[in-house]
């Protein structure tokens, strides 16, 4: 996965999203948002995939017992590993 600045995005948007490569968007030096690429969808495609991704969430929320703050602590990819 590259690393770019919020301002290279925004400055070559159209060569990123016209790419395949997964951009960690980064200000200040710390990632503040990611682009994924997908292929084109249709709404319902779309809406599809994020009911399933709203059940994979519930899911580790259920089967790890964490809160939805503890498992968004766990995935902050802004703090540093000890």
């Amino acid at each position: 996965m590259k690393s770019i600045g919020v301002r290279q995005f925004r400055d070559k948007a159209s060569h990123y999203i016209g790419s395949n490569e997964i951009l960690a968007i980064k200000k200040h030096q710390k990632v503040v948002g990611f682009y994924i690429p997908i292929q084109e969808s249709t709404e319902v495609e779309i809406q599809e995939a994020l009911n399933k991704l709203s059940v994979t969430v519930n899911t580790a929320l259920a089967e790890s017992g964490l809160s939805e703050d503890e498992l968004s602590k766990a995935f902050d990819l802004s703090k540093k590993e000890d």
